[in-house]
């Protein structure tokens, strides 16, 4: 099947003019042309995903290695290591990254990963009536992210209505309207701030929150009699 093919069933599942004018979504290495029998997916590409690859695999990722701009290709470095080793390869790559967590994502954890339904989206937020105490609440959706602590900013002993943004979120804290807002990469001055909005706060992680992409997408993608193989590149970071 041809790359075009698989990008054109990728953009009816997901439009990519869904994706936020700063991301990079799309076919991002290869050639539309191109016959390809195995898919691969992952959340990132990473060197020793790559060096795993047989020849002319098309890799679909979640977070796009191409952000901006490339004003120089050096291999020793940063994304061009992995480009060169990538187009050695003729491995191909198709990003899905904030269309497919406005169609997919958001709705996927909620739903299949917290286990609650969600009572309003509103773009990369999704909305959930919980009323539960906020001690038993953390401890909840640490368990379901596979964190061994609940890092939180808590403002109310009872947790009402939840806010759930997978990935990195926090720029969008104003515009939330709940008791607890459930997000990653969380830092100092998006707790204080927090805070000061009286809204309670628990990191779910942005690895951890976004790690369900592959399972989601593979369900789809074997429709097409694709051999679909899901090879996650590991967690950047290590917990001791």
């Amino acid at each position: 099947m041809k790359i075009l093919d698989i990008y054109k069933f990728l953009e009816n599942l997901s439009p990519f003019e869904l994706q936020e004018s700063w991301d990079n979504s799309g076919l991002l290495v290869g050639d539309f042309s191109i016959d390809v029998t195995k898919v691969v997916l992952s959340i990132d590409i990473d060197e020793k995903l790559i060096d795993s690859l047989d020849d002319n695999t098309l890799l679909i990722t979640h977070h796009p290695l191409i952000f901006g701009g490339l004003k120089q290709l050096q291999f020793n470095k940063y994304p061009a290591n992995l480009l060169q080793k990538m187009i050695r390869k003729n491995i191909s790559n198709i990003a899905m990254h904030t269309n497919f967590d406005q169609t997919h994502l958001n709705e996927y954890v909620a739903t299949q990963i917290l286990g609650y339904k969600i009572s309003q989206k509103d773009g990369f937020v999704a909305y959930l009536e919980v009323d539960e105490d906020f001690d038993i609440f953390a401890k909840k959706v640490a368990t379901a992210f596979g964190l061994a602590h609940a890092k939180c900013v808590k403002c109310t002993q009872r947790v009402k209505r939840v806010a759930l943004t997978t990935g990195s979120g926090c720029s969008l804290m104003r515009s939330i309207d709940a008791d607890c807002f459930l997000t990653g990469d969380v830092k100092y001055h998006d707790a204080m701030e927090a805070k000061s909005l009286k809204m309670s706060l628990i990191d779910i992680g942005h690895y951890e929150s976004e790690r369900f992409f592959a399972q989601i997408l593979e369900k789809y993608l074997k429709n097409l009699g694709l051999e679909v193989i899901i090879s996650s590149s590991e967690n950047p970071f290590t917990y001791l």
